[in-house]
């Protein structure tokens, strides 16, 4: 993610409406946005990688793996993420088209521009 910010205070329904159709990702902190930078070959490879062995883990199960795309919401905290990885097997997730609530996994893949963010602030921010 890249810390530059460039909207202030954006309401939450705003946000969600706005990504809809936003040619770029955008993570939601309490009100900012911030935009998220592109991926190296080797995050993406990494990434790649690990879905495909999860994939195998939850298939014939009511898990649901989402790479990438798909937003975490932290309710508690006014905080939607985009991470690497997701898994859900929480049925109540099925409702929520454009994030999941209740994942039971979560990766972030470290690139040296995040790692500092993704090891501290986010990683407390998950838990």
């Amino acid at each position: 993610m890249t810390l530059s910010q460039f909207h202030p205070d954006l309401s939450l329904e705003a946000y969600l409406e706005a990504e809809k159709s936003s040619l770029n990702k955008h993570e939601y902190i309490q009100g900012q946005i911030y935009a998220m930078s592109g991926a190296s070959d080797a995050h993406v490879t990494i990434t790649t990688n690990l879905i495909a062995l999860l994939r195998n883990h939850v298939r014939g199960t009511s898990c649901r793996l989402y790479a990438t795309d798909m937003k975490a919401r932290i309710e508690s905290l006014n905080i939607f993420y985009y991470p690497d990885i997701l898994v859900t097997c929480d049925q109540r997730d099925i409702k929520f088209e454009y994030f999941k609530r209740y994942p039971c996994l979560i990766i972030e893949i470290l690139s040296p521009s995040t790692e500092a963010f993704d090891r501290g602030d986010k990683f407390i921010d998950y838990q």
